[in-house]
């Protein structure tokens, strides 16, 4: 219940409130001042509704490619662990535990910089490519010691480079958004047209009981702006305040590498 509510608070916000309270006084004050006009609703489809249905499959589909390169991470990661531990004869304990280290912190490290503002995206690059650097010594250093053969550890390298790609098509994702510029149309509509579409709502509330001609334009807005809200959370996928963002949890992908 406290997730459902959460989720329905989410889409409904103080944006919403203030705009169906703009809607409700424009009506009043159209049904007041008899301004009744049919206005064409194709209006609100061509300017609202169709630029945010197009934003919200654009940031799905960003989210899902997310979502793909972040498991490409992991799968790569678990490769290097089994080689880690199966290919060498007798891998000690201190290089699993090493390895494990490392594949968490650069998980970690990926976190950090992918939930916090562009602004710190320097500093925590660097981070997280010291933990590319660590896991490529690894590879040199620990498991060509443990006796693996050249081509093994050439493998465990490509395993580390298809790491770094799948990093930086995700770091893209994160850097670069939908169109902002459409974006800004549409808030622009999304504010502007619930108030101007006042004489419509008093056309349409002349079939109505009084009173209830004020419901369609609190569920105008309540639509446009929940549409605008589901679009603006799909849009960063790793802020961790949507319900359908990417969480990156190091701490269990460490503890399932002995699975």
């Amino acid at each position: 219940m406290h997730n459902r509510l959460r989720s329905i608070f989410l889409i409904l916000n103080l944006k919403t409130l203030v705009i169906a309270l703009l809607a409700i006084a424009s009506t009043y004050l159209c049904q007041t001042f008899g301004l009744v006009a049919d206005f064409p609703l194709t209006l609100i489809a061509t300017a609202v509704v169709f630029p945010i249905v197009f934003s919200i499959s654009g940031a799905y589909k960003r989210r899902e490619n997310a979502l793909d390169e972040y498991g490409s991470i992991k799968a790569h990661g678990r490769a290097i662990y089994f080689a880690a531990r199966d290919w060498p004869e007798g891998a000690s304990p201190e290089t699993l535990e090493r390895a494990k280290v490392l594949l968490g912190g650069l998980l970690k490290a990926c976190r950090t910089l992918f939930a916090q503002q562009l602004d710190a995206m320097p500093e925590n690059e660097k981070a997280v490519y010291s933990q590319f650097s660590k896991l490529s010594e690894f590879i040199k250093h620990d498991l060509r010691g443990l006796g693996l053969a050249s081509g093994e550890v050439s493998r465990c390298n490509q395993y580390l480079s298809k790491m770094v790609v799948a990093f930086e098509s995700i770091k893209h994702i994160y850097q670069y958004r939908t169109p902002r510029t459409l974006r800004s149309f549409s808030d622009v509509f999304i504010t502007v047209l619930p108030p101007l579409y006042g004489p419509y709502f008093v056309h349409i509330a002349q079939d109505y009981a009084y009173g209830l001609g004020y419901i369609m334009p609190i569920l105008f807005t309540v639509i446009l702006v929940s549409l605008d809200n589901i679009q603006e959370h799909l849009e960063n996928p790793f802020d961790q305040v949507g319900e359908d963002d990417v969480s990156i949890n190091a701490e269990k992908f460490v503890l399932s590498l002995d699975s």
